[in-house]
């Protein structure tokens, strides 16, 4: 099993990204599935998760209004729409899927399957 996160870049504060997280080897379309970062020199934190079929989502608090996840689950991916980026977002951006289905947590200890770290810069 393998999630495939992709977008990561350097943009301008203010700008957008959209990053890209596809899965192999099993379909997740019973599954949450949810998006984590980790900045340099700080702890992996929650971002925004999904449920199985899109009817539910959560946001950090400091990402609401600005990021929106959304999901394809014919196409196995989900996406985040990251929009009025700011410095502070800058980090590794972590795609994550729950093996348990239809559970929705924002926890990252649930979460057993891992992307590799797409990169997010925000200059100022």
């Amino acid at each position: 099993v393998q999630l495939q996160a992709s977008g990561g870049g350097l943009v301008q504060a203010g700008g957008s990204l959209r990053l890209s997280c596809e899965a192999s080897g099993r379909t997740f379309s019973t599954n949450t599935m949810g998006w984590f970062r980790q900045a340099p020199g700080k702890e992996r934190e929650f971002v925004s998760v999904i449920s199985w079929n899109g009817g539910r989502t959560e946001h950090t608090d400091s990402v609401k209004g600005r990021f929106t996840i959304s999901r394809d689950n014919a196409k196995n991916t989900v996406y985040l729409q990251m929009n009025s980026l700011k410095p502070e977002d800058t980090a590794d951006y972590y795609c994550a899927a729950d093996p348990r289905a239809y559970i929705v947590t924002t926890e990252s200890t649930n979460f057993g399957y891992w992307g590799q770290g797409t990169l997010v810069t925000v200059s100022s």
